[in-house]
């Protein structure tokens, strides 16, 4: 097999993973001085354009509109969702998957 660090072959006894000290001490330093990996936050979105509001009053729902266009009021929040492709109305994901989606 083929030392992970310097890439010589040689027969591994037991479960030597490494050709020698020389290798295995190398490769405990490069893992202890890695530290830990850089976390990277993602660029936050805004989600109004892909929340669906509904109005109380009249049942009126819309994408992204936090006004009702015929009440006037403003409407509540159904959750995160779009247009339906086939009926192009306004529904959320919780309503399609029967669970609570956050995002």
């Amino acid at each position: 097999m083929n030392c992970p660090v310097c890439q010589r072959l040689f027969t591994p006894a037991g479960r030597q993973r490494y050709c020698g000290e020389a290798c295995r001490a190398r490769a405990y330093r490069r893992r202890r001085d890695a530290g830990p990996a850089a976390v990277v936050v993602p660029e936050t979105r805004p989600r109004k354009p892909v929340t669906v509001y509904a109005c109380d009053d009249c049942g009126t729902r819309a994408v992204g509109e936090q006004r009702c266009g015929d009440c006037g009021i403003f409407m509540r929040r159904v959750g995160i969702g779009g247009t339906c492709p086939n009926c192009d109305e306004p529904v959320s994901v919780n309503e399609l998957l029967g669970q609570d989606v956050t995002a």
